[in-house]
C-alpha cells in the first residue's frame, strides 16, 4: 500500500507539472512582415505634420554616412492609429508616437509578431514627446537596426555558399549567400563578389601587421594609405591605353572612422567613398579592421558596391550583415 501511495503522489506531481508547463507555453505570434529597413510610424497626421514629425524624421530618417548621396536609415511609412490594425500590426519595425496621459519611451519586443520591435514614445504634450525622442531615439534606432541585421542574416540560411576559401586562407568563416562567388585569390588576399542588376557587390579580406594603426593622430590617413595600396595591387579599373586605373579612396572626403567591437575584438570601422584612379567610377565602402592578437595581425574585411545611378543603402546593409557573421575558427 505504501508503494501504491507513493506512485499516486508521483503521478499527481507529474500531472500538475505538465499543466503548469502548458500554462507557460508561449502564445502563437505570426511571422512579421515588411521589407528590410522599412519602418511603420504610427502617429496622427497633425502630429506628423508638426515639429514632432520633424524630430522623428531627424532621427529615424537621418542620412547614412558614407553613401554617394543621401539615403535614410529607414524608409518611413506613416499611418494614423486607426489604420494600424489586423495584419498591419505585424510589421517588423514600428514606431508608435502619441499624446497621452503618460510620459514614457520604451521598446517592446515581439508584441504582435515575431521578430518585431515596437518603439513607443508618449507624452502629455508635444514638448514631452520631443524630449523623449531626443533622449531615446538613437538607442531605439540601434535596437531596430540590430533586429534588421539579424533578419537579413536569417535570410542567408536559405542558400549558403559551401566555399571554404576564407577558412583556408585566414581561418575564418562568413555566412555567404550562394550568389557570392570567388573572384580573385592571391596569397593573403581574397575577393568575393556577386552580380546585381546594374553592377556588383564585393567583399575583400586581407591582413595587416598588428601595429599598423596604433597612432591615433595618423589613423585616418593610415587607413586611406592601406586601402589605396591594396587597391593599386589587387583591384584594377577598366583597361585603358596609356592609363593606369585602380581603386583608391575618394580624395575629396576623408572616410568616417569609428571605434567599435567585432566578434569580441577591438575593431575600427570606416565608411566612405571609393573611386577609380584615372576613370569616372565610384561607390560606397565599409571597412572593418579587426585587432586579432591571437594571430598577431589586423584582419581587414571590406564590403563595397558598384551600382551607378542606383540607391545603395540596402546593398551596403547586406554586405554589413554578411561581414557581421564572422567567426574565427
Amino acid at each position: 500500500m505504501k508503494h501504491i501511495g507513493t506512485l499516486c503522489l508521483l503521478l499527481l506531481f507529474l500531472t500538475v507539472s505538465c499543466e503548469e508547463g502548458k500554462g507557460k507555453k508561449k502564445a502563437y505570434k505570426p511571422e512579421s512582415l515588411g521589407a528590410i529597413n522599412q519602418l511603420a510610424v504610427v502617429m496622427e497626421d497633425p502630429l506628423w505634420e508638426s515639429e514632432v514629425g520633424d524630430k522623428v524624421r531627424e532621427y529615424f530618417a537621418a542620412p547614412i554616412v558614407g553613401l554617394t548621396w543621401d539615403e535614410p536609415i529607414f524608409s518611413i511609412e506613416q499611418m494614423p492609429q486607426r489604420v494600424f490594425t489586423g495584419t498591419t500590426r505585424n510589421r517588423r519595425a514600428v514606431l508608435f508616437v502619441s499624446i497621452d496621459s503618460v510620459d514614457i519611451a520604451h521598446v517592446k519586443t515581439d508584441l504582435y509578431a515575431r521578430p518585431q520591435k515596437v518603439a513607443v514614445i508618449k507624452g502629455r504634450n508635444k514638448q514631452e514627446i520631443i524630449e523623449n525622442l531626443e533622449a531615446e531615439a538613437e538607442a531605439m534606432v540601434a535596437e531596430i537596426r540590430q533586429m534588421e541585421i539579424e533578419e537579413m542574416q536569417a535570410r542567408f540560411y536559405r542558400s549558403l555558399s559551401k566555399d571554404k576559401v576564407l577558412e583556408e586562407e585566414f581561418g575564418i568563416s562568413l555566412n555567404l549567400p550562394s550568389l557570392y562567388k570567388l573572384g580573385k585569390r592571391e596569397e593573403g588576399f581574397i575577393w568575393i563578389d556577386r552580380e546585381i542588376q546594374k553592377g556588383t557587390m564585393n567583399i575583400l579580406a586581407y591582413e595587416m601587421p598588428l601595429d599598423s594603426f596604433e597612432n591615433d593622430t595618423t589613423l585616418v590617413s593610415n587607413i586611406v594609405k592601406m586601402r589605396d595600396s591594396v587597391g593599386k595591387r589587387f583591384i584594377p579599373g577598366p583597361d585603358l591605353p596609356s592609363k593606369e586605373t585602380y581603386m583608391v579612396t575618394e580624395k575629396a572626403f576623408a572616410p568616417y572612422v569609428f571605434a567599435t567591437e567585432f566578434a569580441g575584438k577591438e575593431t575600427l570601422e570606416a565608411r566612405g567613398i571609393w573611386e577609380v584612379h584615372n576613370y569616372p567610377m565610384a561607390g560606397p565602402f565599409l571597412t572593418y579592421i579587426i585587432r586579432d592578437e591571437a594571430n598577431n595581425r589586423n584582419l581587414v574585411l571590406e564590403g563595397f558596391t558598384f551600382a551607378p545611378s542606383t540607391n545603395k543603402r540596402d546593398y551596403m546593409f547586406e554586405l554589413e550583415a554578411i561581414i557581421k557573421t564572422l567567426k574565427f575558427l
